[in-house]
């Protein structure tokens, strides 16, 4: 895990740097967190670390288990199918309202995100999901709605972790052009395409991504 400077606010410090471990894959799903441990890392008392367990279990990144402490969530298939189902329709929207609202400083910004993602080594996973989920914060930045923007957010973390939990997907050959058709429909300000090809993206590799949690690891 990255290394921790002690902020003012130490429980806040430490809730941030453990949420961010979390969603870079610095802790694993299915992960166990021990307080005496992350205590003696941070050069802190166990307090802070409890309340940050305590907020990343309320947030869903961390799930509680009697008398095992914590470790980082897990999802399901049906869980995972959940979740993507309403992420085609969020990216739809986000894409849709980029293509009408976004600003030239948008623009900029998700060409630089797409550039960075596509220049990711495509076996480098936790810094290729890092990137993917840039460039969908940028787009949904570009969609200036605020509402979307706070249910994006929470969305992004259940994408996270599915994209560390299964490891195997960012780097799909259709993954380029797919985001470049996004990129292209909400340049040009076409909102049906871009809603389309948001959509069409989301369902590819939400497809791909089941196949993952449905087959056993040792039989692919």
């Amino acid at each position: 895990m990255a290394s921790f400077e002690r902020p003012s606010l130490v429980r806040d410090g430490v809730y941030d740097h453990l949420r961010r471990a979390v969603l870079d894959g610095e802790l694993a799903p299915g992960e166990r967190l021990g307080e005496v441990e992350l205590g003696q890392q941070f050069g802190v008392s166990r307090t802070p670390i409890r309340e940050a367990l305590m907020r990343l279990t309320q947030d869903g990144l961390l799930v509680a288990e009697a008398n095992k402490g914590v470790r980082v969530r897990t999802l399901t298939a049906a869980e995972a199918r959940d979740t993507y189902v309403v992420r085609e329709e969020l990216d739809g929207l986000a894409a849709a309202l980029a293509a009408q609202h976004h600003t030239p400083a948008d623009a900029e910004a998700l060409r630089r995100a797409l550039a960075a993602l596509n220049a990711a080594p495509g076996s480098d996973y936790r810094e290729q999901t890092r990137l993917d989920l840039a460039y969908h914060r940028a787009l949904t930045h570009a969609a200036h709605n605020a509402a979307l923007t706070d249910l994006a957010r929470d969305l992004e973390q259940r994408v996270a972790l599915i994209k560390h939990q299964t490891r195997t997907y960012n780097a799909h050959p259709q993954t380029d052009e797919q985001h470049a058709a996004l990129l292209r429909a909400v340049l040009a300000r076409d909102a049906r395409a871009a809603r389309a090809a948001a959509r069409h993206h989301v369902r590819t590799f939400a497809a791909l991504v089941l196949h993952d949690l449905t087959i056993p690891q040792e039989a692919l």
